[in-house]
């Protein structure tokens, strides 16, 4: 690891190294088990500002009473590494009872509307968890700038939103999805996936350039991806299961007659439920 790199879990460590810190500071909020997709985030932190911050937290606030909180992985060694190679100046990886001494918070940030369709309807409360930890990580990072990967993109657009809502002084980067040669969008479950559902898996992104194609030529995205989808064209038909499909505009509201928009899908793959996403540009109808 680069000795310019340095590694803190308190606060008060966090506040004395952030102090001495001159010029633009960056920050990038992960949960560990860093990849591609996080590195990155990472160079594109790095391009932007003097000095990176990276926080490493498993939230527990956004995961569900069934979802994989305890078996989420848990990699710090490998990722200071990853933080090491791409110049981040300090690693803040704080523990629950640093992140919450208090206990889970009584009081929490409601996402609004917004926060309760898609991954909020699938995941109830998730996105309360969601910004509640992105907004003390902003306010004890004290960043100029945060980078968020778009393919979280619900998160992404919420974050911009609760930023500009409170009147938060950072600037948040959306960073594009980075993927696999095959089309899967890197995500840390991936490692859960058996070989059979890792081609399954291929059904989200083959869907998506379904309707990014359908979209160009003035047919109807949505059905064009759902009907991809359903046909299994990327092989593994039957493991992946859909849990949403939908194209709305830029900021998730509804589908654009014509211009930008975002189609966005969830499934499950066995028992790893993945998300992905893609921009179209919307044709008028032929």
């Amino acid at each position: 690891m680069h000795l310019e790199t340095a590694l803190v879990h308190t606060r008060d460590e966090l506040g004395a190294a952030r102090g001495a810190m001159g010029g633009s500071v960056a920050a990038v909020m992960t949960m560990g088990a860093l990849h591609d997709g996080h590195r990155a985030l990472l160079r594109a932190a790095r391009e932007r500002a003097d000095h990176v911050i990276t926080t490493v937290f498993v939230n527990p606030l956004q995961f569900g009473p069934n979802e994989d909180f305890d078996r989420y992985p848990r990699t710090l060694d490998a990722d200071l590494a990853i933080c090491a190679e791409a110049g981040v100046d300090l690693v803040f990886a704080p523990d629950r009872a640093e992140m919450y001494p208090s206990g889970e918070p009584m009081v929490r940030v409601n996402p609004g509307p917004l926060g309760e369709r898609l991954e909020g309807a699938s995941r109830p409360g998730f996105f309360h968890g969601v910004l509640t930890v992105v907004l003390k990580l902003l306010q004890v990072t004290r960043p100029d700038l945060a980078f968020f990967g778009e393919k979280d993109y619900q998160q992404l657009t919420l974050v911009r939103r609760m930023v500009r809502d409170l009147d938060v002084p950072v600037e948040i980067v959306g960073v594009p999805t980075v993927r696999e040669p095959d089309g899967l969008a890197l995500s840390s479950r991936n490692r859960y996936l058996a070989p059979a559902e890792r081609q399954a898996a291929l059904t989200l992104s083959a869907a998506l350039r379904a309707g990014v194609e359908a979209a160009a030529q003035g047919r109807d995205a949505e059905a064009a991806a759902r009907a991809s989808f359903d046909s299994g064209t990327a092989g593994g038909a039957g493991l992946a299961k859909l849990d949403y499909l939908v194209l709305t505009d830029p900021d998730l509201g509804p589908a654009p007659a014509r211009g930008p928009g975002r189609l966005l899908v969830a499934a499950w793959v066995g028992s790893t439920r993945l998300i992905d996403n893609a921009a179209v540009e919307v044709a008028p109808a032929t």
